[in-house]
Parts: structure tokens; C-alpha cells; sequence
């Protein structure tokens, strides 16, 4: 078994056996809960899991250099740390579903949607719809009181104040930022049309930093890096690693997100139109459009009911406009600026080929 598989199985063990025990915790209170642990068990099943790999990567690549052994146990600090940002990132999945008013996630119901036909299914009374939304908005901040939980967890035999101080103060930061990146996401979908083009495109990127370029690269990077004690000049060359790719991830699933293959997305094909996101694609492609194209486009972005024949025709449009060209070409120029700052002495070598496999597979990725 290769080492990324036996940390996959690792991290899948960590989240059944928390699951187990929240299980029984909700029992003892009422059988009506554990739809609740079943959903959340069920969204937490199987992934790439490159959050919780960063994460102990980062701490890796500190720990390394001052001789720390590799864990040999699966209730390792850094393993506990790692399942708690996957249990964060299913927290920010499900309420991102509901703001996108997405159907799917992983070629599975999304949560409102998923609740939604629990009430149906069980022949609740009264509204099916906000039943969902409602339970779904509950699981997901249920969901980010566990990935606290498992931070102290991780943290409760660590002495060093440093390390706790700061592992809480990254982990509170991430929390913060991508509250409020979501919130500049649903903002710049309503201020859109009263932004100029060149406007549009810093404010998308904007978007794209604190959404999810910084908690899905840098913040679990940093985080264990902080549980190994990090110096400041460590963390920084973390976040130039990790700021630079996360973006590069960011742009790449939005590029997912209007042409990728629903077979590996989970997702319809153009769904990201249906939704009306303001990326940092959609962004570049108005700016060389003409008025005429904008205004058709822009009727059909944002349309639930647009066909998949103008999906096509959205998606041309937008290969026609070169903007797909621009944003490859971002992704590749960010990647190149993460990996040059791994060219480094402050960080573990291992730790930092590891750090290399990982950045190629999210910038190459196809789902």
C-alpha cells in the first residue's frame, strides 16, 4: 500500500470511529438525531482528502528538522488535527449548497436536498423545502463545532502554551476568513452589475483568496505547522507555498465547474453556470465580449432552467473570448510561484517532496 493510501485509510478510520462515538452521544438524547450522524458519516466518506494531507504535511515539514519520528499510531496529534479540516471542509460543503442552492455533491443529493426528501419520504407535514434547508444549515454548524472539538482533541497533550496559542489562532482564522470570503461571494454575485470589468476581476480574485484559496491550501498548511512549534519565518514560507497554490486550486475547480466531466465532478455538466458564479473565468470573458454577447450570456448565467444546449452555447462562448487561455495561464504562473518557495532550508525535505507530489495533483486534477 502506498503511503498517500495509508494516510487516506488512516483519516477514514479517524472520522468512523469520531462517528461511532457521535452516535452514541445523539442516541442518548433521541432516535430522531441520527439521521444527522448518518448524513454527516455518509458526506464524510471517501475523498482525496488534500486538506488533511496538507495539514500533516505541514506539520511534517517541520517536525522533521528537529527529529521527530514519523507517528506509528493512528491517534496521532497530527492525524487528529488532519480529520478535523476534512470534518471542517464537509461543514463549509453543506453550507455552501445552500447558498448556491446546489442539488448535488458528489454525484449525490446535497444536504437540503437530501433532508428535503427525508421530510417527503417520512410523510412530514408542512414544508418539505425549508425542513431541508433548515436541518441542512444545522448539520453543517454542528459539523463545525466537531472540527473545533477535534482541535482540542489534537491539542490535549500538547504543553508548549506556543503551540496551543497558536494552532487555536489558526484555526480561528481560517474560520473566519472563509465565513467571510462565502460572504464576498454572495455579495459579488448581487454587486455585479454595478462593477466596472477591470473591477470585476480583482474583486473575483478576491473571492478566490479568502472563499477558498487560503483554507484549503495555506490554513492547513500553517495549522500543522503550528502544532510542531513553526518559527515565523517557517510559516511564512508555508504561506508562500500554500497562498499561491491555493489559488491555483480555486481556479482550476472553476474551470471544473463549467466543463468538467460530470462522471469525475459529481456534478451536472455547466453548473456552475445554472448557479450564476462570478469567477474569476466569468470575469475575464465579459471584459472581451461585446454588449451584444454580454447581454445574451448574461440572460442565461445565473438561469436554473437554462438548457444543456445553451450550456454549450455558454461554454463556447467562453472558450471564444480566450478567457480559458488566461486563467490556465494563472494557474500554471501561481503554481511555478508555490513551488519556488519550497526551494527552501527551512522546511523538512521529505516533507517537502511530499509538498510537490500533492501541489501537481491539485493544479493537474480533473474532479
Amino acid at each position: 500500500m502506498s503511503d498517500s493510501m495509508r494516510f487516506v485509510d488512516i483519516i477514514d478510520s479517524q472520522l468512523q470511529n469520531f462517528f461511532d462515538h457521535k452516535a452514541d452521544e445523539v442516541a442518548e438524547i433521541s432516535a430522531d438525531l441520527a439521521p444527522l450522524i448518518d448524513y454527516s458519516r455518509s458526506l464524510l466518506r471517501g475523498g482525496k482528502r488534500f486538506r488533511a494531507r496538507f495539514c500533516f504535511w505541514g506539520w511534517r515539514s517541520v517536525a522533521g528538522l528537529t527529529g521527530q519520528p514519523h507517528p506509528q499510531t493512528a491517534d496521532h496529534p497530527a492525524f487528529e488535527l488532519a480529520t478535523a479540516l476534512e470534518v471542517f471542509h464537509a461543514a463549509a460543503l453543506v453550507h455552501d449548497d445552500i447558498m448556491d442552492r446546489s442539488d448535488t455533491r458528489r454525484g449525490e443529493p446535497s444536504a437540503h436536498r437530501h433532508f428535503e426528501h427525508h421530510h417527503r419520504q417520512s410523510g412530514f407535514g408542512l414544508d418539505a423545502e425549508h425542513y431541508g434547508q433548515s436541518t441542512a444549515l444545522l448539520v453543517g454548524d454542528l459539523m463545525l463545532a466537531w472540527s473545533s472539538e477535534l482541535v482540542t482533541q489534537a491539542l490535549s497533550t500538547a504543553t508548549t502554551p506556543s503551540v496551543i496559542s497558536g494552532t487555536r489562532r489558526e484555526f480561528h482564522k481560517m474560520w473566519n476568513e472563509v465565513t467571510l470570503g462565502q460572504y464576498l461571494d454572495i455579495h459579488e454575485e448581487s454587486a455585479w452589475p454595478t462593477v466596472s470589468d477591470d473591477e470585476r476581476f480583482r474583486r473575483a480574485m478576491r473571492v478566490v483568496t479568502f472563499k477558498s484559496a487560503k483554507y484549503s491550501m495555506e490554513a492547513p498548511l500553517l495549522l500543522g505547522a503550528s502544532m510542531a512549534d513553526a518559527s515565523a519565518d517557517q510559516l511564512r514560507q508555508l504561506t508562500q507555498f500554500g497562498l499561491p497554490l491555493g489559488v491555483a486550486f480555486q481556479l482550476r475547480d472553476d474551470l471544473l465547474g463549467v466543463f468538467g466531466d460530470p462522471e469525475q465532478t459529481g456534478k451536472p455538466a455547466g453548473d456552475d453556470l445554472r448557479e450564476g458564479k462570478r469567477t474569476v473565468l466569468i470575469a475575464l470573458a465579459e471584459a472581451e465580449m461585446s454588449a451584444g454577447v454580454r447581454g445574451i450570456f448574461n440572460d442565461m448565467l445565473g438561469d436554473p432552467d437554462v438548457t444543456d444546449e445553451q450550456i454549450a452555447v455558454m461554454q463556447h462562448t467562453l472558450r471564444d473570448s480566450g478567457a480559458v487561455e488566461q486563467v490556465e495561464s494563472i494557474i500554471a504562473e501561481s503554481a511555478e510561484r508555490a513551488l519556488g518557495a519550497l526551494e527552501t532550508k527551512l522546511l523538512d525535505p521529505e516533507a517537502v517532496g511530499e509538498l510537490r507530489q500533492l501541489a501537481d495533483a491539485v493544479v493537474s486534477r480533473s474532479a
